[in-house]
């Protein structure tokens, strides 16, 4: 039985539909083949104008929530109970939350979407000022505190039910205080399986872009072909990368990609800051963040149901995205968070990685909103003609254009890495039962199965394909997060319902000990 389990050690009712779904999937889209495009156009259309607020209300509410039980009552519990402390440092703790949570995305759009956001505003407004103080404040609406909410949510709900109750580390587990242990029935198969299919859907549609991100800096710095062909073949290899890094584990393999991740980052940070214009940029950090902060109500519940503009599209895309990759990070976030109280949890997962992006995101998209207000280059037609060759537009017209391409190049296929490792250790933990330690031949075999699936989209209909797989695997599961909410105060109030009477019978226990002593001592004292 041993060896029967060295390469895998499935926990079949989910495996097997989730392997299976997936096998389909592909099987279908290269069948159908060209048609297939309009197909996934159709579905972005109609998920967008039927059920387009849902995702609103429910990132809005996902935020609520989680702010209100890290200062609320429920701050001071600790993940893994009272006496658990952190398996990791805050740096190596805050390098895997951003690597796994925005990783490809935020290099992919940093700069193509705040050019977007300039060339057509989401909302009218007259001058230039406005226009560029829009660009970001928009695009800081889908990489700040909304989008770190949804893995906020899942993450805390996850390690809670993981440490705190000894449960799987499976999404089935946070429904406890509803089910009991039906959760271990086909109700939590099904839960299951839709988390893995979002997770799957999700990645793919993150590695997509981020092989079109490489392919285009290639093209630039070295001529080689940008083709989807090319996409294919950087998918595949970068796979390969990804499996020896799922095979190494979480602390030799994922871990130290991670931090590399973040001291590279910041390298590249650093020089796009002392490079660009740095005091426009600084000036402009602090404007819209400012802004950001100011008008997040407003920007958060807009539905743009009047205007008909297209901001709404582009918020539902996102939502969607995230909330389709919630179960990965959720997951994983849960993984590494053991000893951490909820407030410090839900701090750190909401405020460090928000802060980190949208300074990014003022750097490099603040660059470009530069040069195109000062009418230097043409990175609004790149984004026009091709999106995914934004970042190197705008690198070209900066000095040392040659070395931050390459950092470029190399930090995108760092996250690349990273992403498809932790997404396939995270499905891996759920298609197994929840097990922390699963044979190595099952994260091998998700980790091709992500590849497997972005290569499918990209051959299926690129960008829109990608788009279409997002939001279709974040709508059922956007369901799934409101009634965890709910789930999850149920087993917070119950833990600490415990904690208050084993605090209370702790005082008492000292009380009655000092009263003895009192007593004894003034019977001596008699004596």
């Amino acid at each position: 039985m041993k060896n029967s389990k060295k390469y895998f050690d499935i926990h079949a009712p989910v495996f097997y539909p989730s392997a299976g779904l997936i096998l389909v999937f592909i099987i279908l889209v290269l069948w159908i083949g060209g048609p297939v495009e309009g197909i996934f156009t159709d579905v972005r259309s109609w998920i967008m104008e039927q059920v387009g607020w849902l995702f609103i209300l429910t990132v809005n509410i996902l935020l609520v929530v989680v702010l209100y039980f890290a200062f609320g009552k429920f701050g001071k519990l600790r993940l893994g109970g009272e006496s658990s402390r952190p398996e990791f440092s805050r740096f190596g703790w805050f390098a895997m939350l951003f690597s796994a949570g925005m990783g490809i995305g935020l290099l992919f759009f940093s700069v193509a979407e705040p050019m977007a956001n300039f060339v057509s505003p989401p909302v009218a407004v007259g001058d230039m000022a406005g226009k560029t103080h829009n660009a970001l404040v928009y695009t800081y609406l889908h990489w700040g505190l909304h989008a770190w909410g949804i893995y906020a949510l899942i993450g805390l709900a996850l390690a809670f039910f993981a440490f705190n109750k000894k449960l799987p580390l499976a999404i089935r587990s946070v429904f406890f205080p509803l089910l009991g242990k039906k959760i271990y029935g086909p109700f939590g198969d099904v839960v299951d399986v839709l988390s893995v299919v979002a997770t799957l859907f999700g990645l793919a549609a993150s590695l997509g872009f981020g092989a079109q991100q490489i392919a285009s800096g290639l093209h630039y710095r070295f001529g080689t072909p940008n083709d989807v062909w090319m996409q294919v073949g950087l998918i595949g290899g970068i796979t390969l990368a990804a499996t020896i890094s799922v095979v190494l584990g979480l602390d030799k393999g994922i871990r130290v990609l991670s931090e590399l991740n973040i001291k590279l980052g910041a390298v590249f940070l650093a020089l796009m800051l002392l490079l660009g214009p740095t005091f426009f940029l600084m000036e402009g950090f602090i404007q819209t963040v400012g802004g950001y902060v100011q008008e997040i109500v407003g920007l958060g519940t807009w539905t743009d149901v009047y205007s008909n503009g297209g901001q709404d599209r582009d918020t539902l895309f996102y939502w969607a995205w995230w909330i389709s990759w919630s179960p990965f990070v959720g997951l994983f976030i849960a993984r590494v968070s053991k000893g951490r109280t909820v407030r410090e949890f839900v701090l750190g997962v909401l405020l460090v990685p928000t802060l980190l992006t949208f300074l990014w995101i003022s750097v490099f998209g603040g660059s470009a909103l530069f040069l195109e207000i000062n009418g230097i280059g043409s990175v609004a037609r790149a984004v026009e003609d091709d999106v995914s060759t934004a970042l190197f537009a705008m690198l070209k017209e900066f000095p040392l254009d040659f070395i931050t391409g390459l950092v470029g190049i190399v930090l995108v296929t760092s996250f690349f890495v990273t992403s498809s490792d932790s997404g396939s250790l995270v499905i891996d933990n759920i298609t197994s039962g929840g097990k922390l330690d699963a044979p190595v031949g099952q994260r091998i075999f998700w980790a091709l199965s992500e590849g497997g699936v972005a290569i499918t989209l990209l051959l299926g209909g690129g960008l829109v394909a990608l788009q279409s797989a997002a939001l279709s695997a974040g709508l059922p599961f956007a369901i799934i997060l409101l009634i965890i909410c709910y789930s999850l105060y149920k087993g917070l109030s119950e833990e600490y319902r415990k904690l208050q009477r084993r605090r209370l019978r702790k005082d008492r226990n000292m009380y009655k000990k000092t009263i003895k002593r009192i007593i004894f001592l003034s019977k001596g004292e008699n004596i």
